[in-house]
């Protein structure tokens, strides 16, 4: 009952973003596998291989699929470390707004080049 008379009651965002970091790691998982065996495998290989490699639509897609997942996760992550280190306010809402628009511009990024080569290939 004071939490909720001081504005402290539970919203369940916690709950949310506990599942949406498990989920997100969940689906890392076979994804980092599939990515370190992918580059065991082009081990030695020259650029061109590695170029068709990637022109291939599965490995795109996946390699695109990885980069989404993986920026979002870290996000989450230091969203987490955010909320717990600086206060509540103006500085943790900015920098949480910061480290967000960052994130999704690597993951833009990422995607980028991912089709530039895709294509290319």
């Amino acid at each position: 009952m004071l939490g909720r008379i001081s504005g402290l009651d539970s919203n369940h965002k916690g709950v949310h973003h506990w599942w949406a970091q498990r989920l997100s790691a969940a689906l890392l998982v076979p994804l980092v596998v599939w990515f370190v065996a992918s580059l065991v495998g082009l081990g030695g290989a020259g650029h061109g291989a590695v170029v068709a490699w990637l022109s291939q639509p599965l490995a795109a897609s996946l390699m695109g699929l990885l980069i989404v997942v993986g920026f979002h996760h870290a996000q989450l992550g230091l969203q987490v470390v955010i909320e717990d280190y600086i206060a509540e306010g103006p500085a943790c809402r900015g920098t949480d707004f910061a480290v967000k628009v960052l994130m999704l511009l690597a993951a833009l990024g990422g995607l980028w080049a991912v089709a530039r080569i895709a294509w290319a290939g």
